[in-house]
């Protein structure tokens, strides 16, 4: 089972320590799931502030 665990700061979901997309600490808990495949017309990614494809947690603690 991987470890999978969230940024604090732009929800990306990573598993590593650290953001590989900001640097942020990250944090295991986390809930929620979402897999953004085209930003630009997902109003999800758009109301999160998400610019890039990935994968991303909808809360992180």
């Amino acid at each position: 089972m991987m470890n999978l665990k969230a940024c604090k700061n732009c929800h990306s979901i990573t598993e590593g320590p650290k953001c590989p997309r900001c640097g942020g600490e990250t944090s295991r808990e986390w809930q929620g799931y979402l897999v953004v495949i085209d930003p630009e017309k997902s109003e999800i990614a758009r109301k999160m502030g998400i610019h890039a494809n990935g994968r991303y947690a909808l809360r992180v603690k």
